[in-house]
């Protein structure tokens, strides 16, 4: 759980998020909850933090983003989890997405590739006493394969192509989430039906910075 350091303002201004995102199209009361609940004005950069609660992505260090709320929500919607389900994020980035993960009660593994976002969303997991059960620093397309299969997998970067280790550390049922394509990518689930077959969904056209190899 996160601690009691919120304020009446921006409660307030959660809450009018909140009310966004449901006339968009978000009807978990699970996910909503979450969004109202966990505060994003402390995974903003300090200079933006008058603008946590509008539905935008904004810049974070080393030129990534925090995803817009609705982008935060649809995709944690899309994974259909429930409590104690084991869930891989690819792009811990500001921490944002994996607190919303670990507020929902899903066992949390994220993986970062650049050490300063690594360093500082590390820092906002201890502070706030957020549950990660896995944190690491490397190469998203990798995955974790000594914690595979996962229940869920979402990537919060867009890939060129589908991810083959990511597709191979999902449990038979499991899904992954991922927007793939480069200028404008479509956001996709795949499903694990049995061991080589997958079934996959597309879920319209979204905007994500890109998915890179390494560390």
């Amino acid at each position: 759980m996160i601690p009691n350091i919120d304020s009446p303002k921006y409660q307030g201004q959660r809450k009018f998020m909140v009310s966004k995102l449901k006339s968009l199209g978000i009807n978990n009361k699970n996910v909503l909850n979450a969004l109202n609940s966990v505060p994003r004005h402390l995974f903003m950069d300090p200079g933006l933090i008058s603008h946590s609660y509008k539905n935008m992505a904004y810049p974070i260090d080393s030129g990534q983003t925090i995803s817009q709320p609705y982008t935060v929500a649809f995709q944690t919607e899309l994974i259909n989890c429930k409590e104690g389900d084991e869930v891989l994020e690819i792009g811990t980035g500001s921490g944002y997405q994996a607190a919303i993960l670990s507020y929902l009660g899903f066992d949390v593994f994220t993986i970062e590739r650049n050490i300063t976002l690594f360093k500082k969303s590390s820092l906002i997991f201890k502070n706030l006493s957020i549950k990660i059960k896995k944190n690491l620093l490397g190469d998203g397309y990798l995955g974790i394969a000594d914690s595979a299969p996962f229940d869920a997998i979402i990537v919060t970067a867009a890939a060129k192509e589908i991810p083959k280790n990511l597709m191979n550390q999902l449990k038979v049922g499991g899904r992954m989430v991922i927007p793939i394509g480069e200028d404008e990518q479509i956001m996709y689930r795949f499903t694990r039906i049995e061991k080589s077959t997958f079934k996959k969904e597309e879920f319209g056209q979204f905007k994500f910075v890109p998915m890179v190899k390494g560390k």
